[in-house]
């Protein structure tokens, strides 16, 4: 099977709701809705685990909704395989994009687009190859994008779309 990848662009509709769990752990163990812990957009107080993964989903919906805005129909969010998952599945013209969301609360450690290494990017395009086999779309002009938001506390968020942020070779 091979990917093939190309730059066409085209304009489709379709934004499914992607679901959101936001909470922050208190010292405690309890937990609380994140908007009490939320200081800016996308922002959270403490980066414990369940504030990191309310993080990244928030990241993916803001994703979705520039890729929307941007032409993209959205086929999948969170399309889970036995090596992993891929965040967005979305179609750009005749092109399928297989779309990674970093999404970061500051660049301290680096751009978020940094965080996509060239072994996150073979599992990004094994996961592709799953999703190609199962939908038996063998010969799928295919795409790879990485999508980054930047949230920074009490600032919008920012995002920015890489097409062809990398190859399926």
């Amino acid at each position: 099977m091979t990917l093939a990848v190309t730059n066409d662009s085209g304009r489709s509709e379709g934004l499914p709701e992607v679901g959101r769990e936001d909470y922050t752990r208190r010292a405690d163990g309890g937990r609380r809705g994140a908007a009490a812990g939320r200081i800016g957009f996308c922002s959270l107080q403490r980066m414990g685990s369940h504030a990191t993964v309310a993080l990244g989903i928030c990241g993916e919906k803001l994703a979705c909704e520039e890729l929307t805005r941007r032409g993209y129909a959205i086929l999948a969010t969170r399309y889970r395989t036995r090596v992993g998952e891929i965040d967005i599945i979305a179609q750009d013209g005749l092109t399928l994009v297989f779309v990674e969301v970093k999404t970061r609360t500051s660049d301290d450690f680096g751009i978020p687009a940094e965080a996509v290494t060239w072994r996150k990017q073979r599992r990004i395009v094994t996961m592709a190859r799953w999703y190609l086999s199962e939908k038996r779309l063998h010969g799928c002009l295919c795409r790879f994008d990485v999508v980054t938001v930047l949230c920074r506390r009490g600032l919008l968020p920012v995002l920015e779309v890489v097409k062809n942020a990398f190859m399926a070779s």
